[in-house]
């Protein structure tokens, strides 16, 4: 069983001494700082142009990586602050002994919300594979028989989720690491293991993998000081943090919902069908006197989603409750949700959005080009670095890494360790940086 004030911890990494709750500011906790630096940070600010689902359109607001994320995070406080008054109650030593509240379960869950997707490449979903692909089909492929194969395995499964932890804790990383605590990082982690050993399960905790091989000190201190229980020590596999479960409903209540909204903004999905997908979470407190006095079609859409996702976080809280034994074990071994009376409802909201959003024509010709960029650009980059590297660059090589790289220390690292960092550099630009970058290397666009 895991120990609740473990999985709290306040520490960072580096840190010599155990930080203490009781010691805290208490205007400001060190779990609201986490959420502060999280906003202010470069990596987050970037999410702005990162395409969530739907391409960004011209006359039409969408959702960006950046506005699902703060949305995701009212929703993880939300439901932080009501698990926490629940486990307050059946854990009194943590408030009476140690001063946490119910405020520092909301911003804790909050904070690794805000950071789910702070790892994710540009161009939606694909760009993960994109980046996979180049290395697993593509020219990256050359590296394969230079490379630890857990490193290789990193590279052709890359994981915006471990690209998001090493933002959160690399002291190499681009820009500097913002020093969460312990139990922000633990949230965060969805999947606490590195992407070798493969091994058949269907626990969701193995569903993809967390931390690079490159972050593994790190991972190893964070799984230390928070005591998760290891599903197989020698394969540095563990069971989720608690509120991780959390982390993830509030990322499944507002995609399900949210892209369902968005689509039917733009006239993809019809509104009576929104209705109808939407009926099993809204049927109990649905106005159609209310809906019917809103003459916008974005002001009933707004009503109908918040109608949803209220309905959704009650029922995720209510898992969370029956089944917390099985959670602080690491037994549950499927998301709140999927374990809920809606999960045939949800199922079919997302069966329908990968037939009329996720494979819809605007998106996948922007996930077409996605590939294309993401793959060119990482081959003139890995090209320039490993000429450079061996003393036979060019001078556009030179060019390019003056221009483009010059915040990569490739020069001082090992082979596995600048692809890893050269691939998160690609995966935080923008969609938009991405394009420019590559029309200047095609010769398509100079600044005037």
């Amino acid at each position: 069983m895991q120990n609740w004030e473990k999985l709290l911890s306040l520490n960072k990494l580096g840190d010599t001494k155990k930080r203490l709750r009781k010691e805290d500011d208490p205007t400001r906790s060190a779990f609201e700082v986490d959420y502060d630096r999280i906003v202010f940070s470069n990596a987050f600010r970037r999410l702005q142009d990162k395409t969530q689902v739907i391409p960004l359109s011209k006359t039409d607001f969408v959702h960006t990586r950046l506005t699902h994320s703060l949305e995701t995070s009212v929703v993880g406080r939300s439901l932080g602050r009501s698990i926490g008054h629940q486990i307050l109650q059946q854990h009194p030593q943590l408030a009476h002994q140690h001063a946490y509240n119910i405020a520092d379960f909301g911003a804790i869950i909050a904070a690794a919300c805000l950071a789910h997707d702070i790892g994710n490449p540009p161009f939606g979903h694909s760009g993960e594979k994109a980046i996979g692909e180049y290395f697993l089909y593509g020219k990256g492929s050359r590296f394969k028989d230079k490379l630890p194969k857990e490193v290789y395995q990193d590279l052709i499964d890359f994981e915006g989720n471990a690209n998001g932890f090493k933002l959160l804790v690399d002291r190499n990383a681009l820009g500097m690491p913002l020093r969460t605590t312990f139990a922000t990082l633990g949230a965060f982690l969805k999947y606490p293991k590195p992407s070798l050993p493969k091994r058949p399960s269907n626990h969701v905790a193995d569903k993809k993998f967390s931390f690079f091989t490159q972050q593994k000190q790190e991972f190893d201190e964070l799984v230390h000081y928070l005591g998760l229980n290891p599903i197989d020590r020698r394969q540095d596999r563990y069971y989720r943090h608690p509120l991780a479960y959390l982390v993830e409903a509030a990322d499944d209540i507002c995609y399900t919902i949210i892209d369902l909204e968005d689509a039917t903004n733009l006239g993809w999905i019809d509104e009576d069908k929104s209705i109808e997908l939407l009926n099993p979470f809204i049927k109990d407190k649905f106005d159609w006197n209310i809906y019917n006095q809103l003459s916008r079609k974005n002001e009933r859409l707004s009503y109908l989603r918040a109608l949803s996702i209220n309905a959704l976080i009650d029922e995720a809280k209510q898992q969370f409750i029956h089944n917390e034994k099985k959670i602080m074990t690491g037994e549950m071994d499927k998301p709140l949700l999927k374990a809920s009376g809606y999960s045939p409802a949800i199922d079919e909201i997302i069966d329908y959005s990968v037939k009329h959003i996720y494979q819809s024509r605007d998106v996948t010709q922007k996930e077409i080009a996605g590939y294309q960029i993401l793959n060119e650009l990482l081959d003139s980059f890995t090209h320039a670095i490993e000429r450079i590297n061996h003393g036979k660059s060019t001078n556009f090589d030179k060019l390019i890494a003056r221009t483009f790289l010059k915040d990569l220390n490739y020069q001082d690292e090992s082979t596995e360790d600048w692809l890893i960092d050269c691939c998160s550099f690609v995966a935080s630009l923008t969609d938009g940086e991405a394009v420019r970058i590559h029309r200047k290397l095609k010769g398509n666009h100079i600044d005037q």
